[in-house]
């Protein structure tokens, strides 16, 4: 059994995790009884911590917002500066696609003094990110609002508009944020629908939790699901290409977001890719160089032929 102390730590920490915890997670996560978590809750207000409770069937305990940082003690400018490097870490993918700044940084943002919080906030509003030629833009504020969402497990109204401009309105279940490196997505069970969906981050215009606890049953992989629903989207044409490769070497040529995979065999990948015409996935599957077969549909096979005798004409001397 561990000592006192480090139990102590052990259930900051956990507090810190996420909105809130009831009685019975806590103690199962530190493998303690009720009664211990109760006890250790009281040795935590005793220390100066604002350890909030609520009362009823979903109620529990909650680190409250502006108290002490446990367990490092930061001055005002110091938590102004790491909040906003990690701010700038989650937005930009400094540090990878593993969320390591946006978990930190919602950990941070839950025990700041109002004053710094404030702070933080004229700084969002403040600033102007310069985005790349596509690349979306999204509000740090709600990232946080949509991973919290996430690890808190309950159910949220989501207000989305989608990629024709329609706005809707629905209660979701969200499970998990994914990055793929240019956008993030939300992973969220669709609770009228009863299925599992993805939405886009940056279109998400409001997050308004509903008081009720989420159902996650059966999740799917989220990478997983992310990539399939970005490779399989709205394109009027899909074409199916044989790779003379073993599916990990095929995955680092064509990603996951631009196809759907299938082995053939030990040594080459079956790719179903989709484009906006013949003469765009010709395009495309020229710039990957490398050897390959077109088995459908035939009008991407003659684009590809086509722009191959094209290039053999103009590269021939004579």
């Amino acid at each position: 059994m561990i000592g006192a102390s480090a139990r102590l730590l052990r259930l900051l920490s956990l507090l810190a995790a996420r909105p809130s915890w009831t009685c019975a997670e806590l103690a199962g996560r530190m493998e303690v009884t009720d009664r211990t978590v109760r006890r250790d809750i009281a040795r935590l207000r005793d220390l100066g911590y604002c350890v909030d409770s609520d009362a009823g069937p979903w109620g529990g305990y909650r680190l409250r917002a502006g108290s002490r940082m446990p367990p490092l003690i930061l001055d005002d400018e110091e938590a102004l500066a790491v909040a906003v490097g990690l701010r700038e870490a989650a937005l930009s993918d400094a540090l990878g696609g593993d969320q390591a700044a946006l978990s930190a940084l919602l950990k941070l943002r839950q025990v700041l003094p109002p004053r710094i919080a404030d702070r933080l906030g004229e700084w969002d509003d403040a600033f102007v990110r310069l985005p790349g030629s596509e690349g979306p833009r999204i509000r740090a504020g709600m990232l946080l609002e949509l991973a919290a969402a996430c690890r808190g497990g309950r159910r949220a109204r989501l207000s989305y508009t989608d990629g024709q401009g329609r706005a809707t309105v629905r209660d979701v279940d969200p499970y998990r944020l994914v990055h793929t490196g240019r956008r993030w997505y939300l992973v969220a069970r669709d609770v009228a629908r009863g299925q599992w969906r993805t939405f886009r981050a940056d279109r998400v215009d409001r997050l308004q939790p509903t008081g009720h606890p989420a159902e996650i049953t059966d999740p799917p992989d989220p990478a997983l699901l992310v990539s399939r629903n970005i490779a399989n989207g709205p394109y009027p044409l899909y074409a199916t290409v044989r790779l003379p490769l073993p599916a990990d070497e095929a995955l680092r040529l064509v990603p996951a977001t631009v196809g759907t995979h299938r082995p053939d065999g030990p040594d080459a990948t079956l790719v179903d890719i989709g484009g906006p015409d013949p003469d765009g996935l010709a395009r495309y599957l020229l710039g990957l160089a490398t050897p390959l077969r077109v088995l459908a549909p035939d009008s991407v096979r003659q684009a590809l032929l086509r722009r191959t005798r094209e290039l053999l004409t103009a590269h021939t001397d004579g």
